[in-house]
């Protein structure tokens, strides 16, 4: 069975898993080696008796009889259900068995240029329509509709908000001609070849270059060692459409594709049309047999070392065991979650002793069926500084004492506990579970030969696996874990070190002794433990908002509450504390580090309890800490269960009255930027990422990107002083809103928030308020970076305003962006292939004064950056002098209706909305009039915002090339004020 969201974790490596060419997905553990439980050990769960569906062919798991299951003559199999989340909605998935693991050395990336051509047109569609038309139905490009192509299978997936049958029918109408007949012709092969090129100049960088090396050392001999998606610079400018029309008869055939719909239709009308869309694919030719993607090579190098300067230090290894396919059955499952029981008692424990300070900053180890190539257990290390070595041996250490001692029964007590709380999350969830993660669920169940359950079943299964989870089986399933018949050890430094190679080899191979110190304590951590708040405080008024039913409540202390209690999100309560003034409180010249906050403030603990005894306290209940800083205020934030959030509640009020000053975080904090940070950014989308915000705010310090000369301000004493004010002042605002009883939610709120003492509150000085765009520039500012010369980027951009007096003003500029967004798509992209992400957005602080601006960017190639500028120019002058026409208009005003229509009822986007309600009762005007303000836009209140904003005089623009390259020379208007055009300079701070 596929996993649930919250497990996948266990199931992937940040470093090495993300790096292998894909999302990772839900692994088979089980491998030739893995005992099997004894035949008396019957399983709890009994699978129906009867023919089973195609997906459960090889499973006694339970069957989520929720789908209808059938199969095509042409064998296209297909899987329906009706599901009314969101309301009006319906989610398909197409999934064809083929990715670039099936491509051949010449075809390298094939397989994602048939996934590119097939969504510009096909038998059905003139070239670009089909985004137009799904547009026009409520879709948006990129989230809505979309496709992924990794080294197993290429997934189309189209989310159509506005469900009805003509739109549905029309929608696999198109589908099945993608399919069937990409418009594999000379002139769309030319042009997606350029955006190909452009789309994998855009990811080269650093990472990208590791994880090249990562799959070519860990799976050397094999064909994921070499065959990414995006292919080679020399396979896509070769390809024909000979070639790839071949490529696509070869593969593309029902017989290899599932279609997986979920959504607010009667299912059998939704066979009936895949019936009458899909039945006449025909298959050209015998089918191809999969090609064998190998097994792990023992005799291959064990170890390696790589140079990567812009990436952290770091050691990967990997323990390699063949991949075979296993039958997804209820034993199967019950040994596959022990073992992940057995890994999550690993990292716990390194999670543990890095909060505490080591000589790594970060460590895990991971499952990964990696793309039917292996079986394997991965471990990732960050070691704190460059002493890789001594980071090494630590994690092995740890590693090696739960190879050698059984954990105790209160360690599995408490993974279980921890592991059964995501279950129960799930099935209390399951009535609001949306259609397109149902729709995906079906399609990762067929790339990983698995199946789909109900969420109850996955519980039932996780309790039954109970009985494979004492001390002596996770013993064992530890060290199959950590068995394998091959293994490997990758060293990434950030320069070279003399004798790397044979230190690696020595620090691998040198045997360790068990570190029993860390192991966890057998006394557990109750919520008593925290600092005892003050008796409940009294309610001294209550009222009705007059939507969904919310309260504003008052309590003496000052403290104001909305709340609640609806089955919009069953199983689930959202809590959310704002308090003080944010960045407001601090002065634009200020450098505290904020970006180091959100971890080293929250980790420092309450009271006596620090990171380890909250993490265990937490253990197994829907308990978080979420902190950010906005502009007017800082939050805490978190969802929990109607069991849980009056904890969730005291833990939050606890952390505003007993903050714990310690050390260890602001350290790690630090030690996790010194082993990232880059003095030049090593690519384009880096120096775009880290720069770009606090450029456009005119190099404001609030929003200054992390530098290690933060040192200072992250001194224990320093960061206290600044924090300790701000967490104790200024007023409290609580939202409590999900699945509760109110009454209930306010008692609990006078028992935590209600309780502590009246706050003092010191409004944030005028100055503290201001915000400032850049000011113009007649030559754009010069940004390097120090990745490839051909990766560029190019950015402009208008200030605009701030405030709530032109509200519906900033709402309309949005519409204005995404018509500048979409122009630019068709231009930049569809037509010239010069960029594969160009985008315009639109910034309107409305709680600051100034600020606001208009935003367009994109990645090129540096001999197109004129170009850019030049279409820019165009664009602006044509939505100023020009109105657009209605149907452009409403194919980018009709997916945000669809949006706000589902958003409407949720919980969430009134908490959002209404955040801050309680100190400017407005707020709740300017919820109600959102939906009017964004889809009442006409084309004369486009035309008027371009005019007024897009002027040349008033304009910012910076450009990011490679170090060396020379500036382009750039026809841009010049600022009124600004004199003679000056010579790019660097942004440097």
């Amino acid at each position: 069975m596929t996993l649930p969201a919250f497990l996948r974790r266990l199931v992937s490596v940040p470093l090495a898993g993300a790096l292998l060419c894909g999302t990772p997905l839900a692994a088979q553990v089980q491998g030739p080696d893995v005992v099997q439980p004894a035949s008396t050990m019957a399983p709890p769960v009994v699978a129906p008796a009867g023919k089973r569906p195609w997906l459960y062919e090889q499973s006694d798991v339970p069957i989520d009889t929720a789908w209808h299951f059938g199969v095509l003559d042409n064998g296209l199999r297909y899987a329906v259900r009706r599901n009314d989340v969101p309301a009006g909605q319906v989610s398909i998935r197409v999934r064809v068995d083929v990715g670039s693991l099936m491509e051949e050395p010449e075809e390298a990336g094939y397989a994602h240029f048939i996934e590119h051509l097939s969504f510009r047109g096909s038998r059905d569609v003139p070239d670009g329509e089909s985004k137009r038309i799904w547009q026009r139905l409520g879709a948006e490009f990129g989230s809505d509709s979309n496709a992924q192509t990794s080294p197993t299978g290429t997934v189309y997936a189209l989310d159509l908000p506005r469900a009805t049958n003509a739109g549905i029918d029309e929608s696999l109408r198109i589908l099945a001609g993608m399919m069937a007949q990409p418009n594999i012709a000379k002139g769309p092969v030319e042009a997606e070849r350029a955006v190909i090129l452009a789309e994998r100049r855009e990811r080269l960088s650093p990472g990208s270059r590791l994880g090249d090396e990562i799959r070519a050392f860990y799976f050397a001999g094999q064909r994921l060692a070499t065959h990414s998606p995006i292919g080679t610079e020399e396979t896509l400018l070769k390809a024909t459409p000979g070639r790839l029309r071949a490529f696509h008869n070869r593969w593309y055939r029902p017989d290899r594709a599932v279609i997986a719909i979920s959504g607010a239709m009667d299912p059998l009308a939704l066979e009936a049309m895949i019936k009458t869309h899909f039945s006449g694919w025909k298959a050209k030719g015998r089918a191809t047999p999969l090609p064998d993607f190998g097994k792990p090579d023992p005799n291959a190098p064990a170890i390696k070392v790589v140079v990567e300067p812009s990436v952290p230090y770091s050691v990967g290894l990997a323990y390699l065991r063949p991949w075979e396919f296993n039958e997804d059955t209820i034993v199967f499952n019950q040994m596959r979650l022990a073992d992940m029981v057995a890994l999550e008692l690993i990292n716990r424990r390194l999670e543990a002793v890095a909060s505490d300070g080591a000589a790594f900053v970060q460590a895990s180890v991971a499952l990964d069926n990696s793309m039917r190539s292996a079986n394997a257990t991965y471990v990732t290390v960050i070691p704190n500084g460059n002493d890789w070595e001594k980071a090494l041996l630590e994690v092995r250490a740890i590693i090696e004492d739960a190879r050698r001692v059984a954990p105790s029964q209160v360690d599995i007590d408490r993974e279980f506990a921890g592991m059964e709380g995501g279950f129960v999350a799930h099935v209390a969830s399951a009535a609001i579970e949306g259609s397109a993660q149902q729709a995906e669920s079906i399609a990762q169940a067929v790339d990983i030969r698995e199946t789909v359950v109900s969420p109850q079943d996955q519980l039932d299964i996780y309790r039954s696996a109970r009985q494979f989870m004492t001390p002596d089986q996770l013993l064992a399933a530890t060290n199959r874990l950590f068995s394998a018949s091959a293994v490997r050890a990758l060293l990434s430094l950030r320069a070279p070190q003399e004798d790397a190679l044979a230190r690696l080899e020595t620090a691998f191979d040198t045997p360790v002794e068990p570190n029993a110190q860390a192991r966890l304590s057998d006394t557990r951590v109750s919520i008593d433990a925290l600092p005892e708040l003050p008796p409940p405080g009294e309610v001294v008024s209550r009222t009705a908002l007059g939507v969904l039913g919310i309260q504003n409540v008052a309590f003496k202390n000052g403290v104001k509450l909305l709340v609640a209690g609806n089955k919009a999100d069953p199983g689930k309560v959202h809590v959310h504390v704002r308090w003080g003034h944010g960045r407001q409180s601090f002065s634009p010249e200020d450098r505290d580090a904020l970006w180091a906050a959100p971890y080293a403030l929250m980790a420092s603990g309450i009271g006596e309890l620090g990171q380890r005894e909250l993490s265990d306290l937490m253990n197994g209940r829907r308990l978080s800490f979420g902190f950010e800083i906005e502009d007017d205020a800082f939050t805490l934030s978190a969802t929990s269960s109607p069991g849980d959030y009056p904890d969730q509640l005291r833990l939050f009020a606890a952390k505003l009255a007993f903050p714990r000053w310690d050390a260890a975080p602001l350290n790690r904090s630090l030690a996790m930027l010194d082993a990232s940070y880059d003095p030049v950014p090593a690519s384009a989308s880096e120096a775009l990422n880290r720069d770009l915000d606090w450029m456009l705010r005119d190099r404001d310090g609030r929003f200054a990107p992390a530098n290690p000369d933060d040192r200072e301000a992250l001194s224990l004493e320093r960061f206290r002083q600044v924090w300790e004010p701000r967490l104790a002042q200024g007023p409290v605002e609580v939202q409590v809103f999900g699945d509760l009883d109110v009454e209930e939610a306010i008692a609990a709120v006078a028992a935590t928030f209600g309780a502590l003492p009246a706050r003092q509150d010191d409004p944030a000085p005028a100055a503290n308020q201001a915000l400032k765009f850049p000011d113009p520039v007649s030559t754009p500012v010069r940004i390097d970076h120090e990745g490839p010369a051909e990766q560029a980027a190019a950015v402009i951009a208008w200030p605009t305003g701030s405030g709530v007096e032109r509200l519906r003003e900033s709402r309309q500029l949005e519409i204005l962006a995404r018509i500048i967004t979409d122009r630019l798509f068709e231009r930049l992209r569809s037509i010239d292939g010069a960029a594969y992400t160009p985008s315009a957005s639109s910034i309107w602080p409305e709680h600051m004064n100034g600020g606001g601006f208009l935003l367009i960017q994109t990645q090129l190639r540096p001999e197109r950056i004129g170009y850019f500028f030049q279409l820019v120019d165009e664009i602006t002058r044509d939505l100023a002098t020009n109105p657009v026409t209605p149907d452009e208009l409403n194919r980018q005003v009709e997916p945000v209706r669809q949006l706000l229509m589902r958003a409407a009822y949720s919980n969430g986007f009134w908490m959002d909305q209404l955040q801050g309600y309680t100190t400017d009762e407005n707020r709740l005007m300017n919820a109600r009039t959102l939906g009017r303000d964004l889809t009442n836009v006409t084309p004369a209140d486009l035309q008027a915002l371009a005019a007024r904003y897009l002027v040349d005089a008033q304009s910012w623009s910076a450009l990011v090339l490679a170090e060396g390259t020379p500036s382009p020379t750039l026809q841009i208007k010049a600022p009124a004020s600004a004199g003679a055009a000056a010579p790019a300079g660097n942004a440097s701070r």
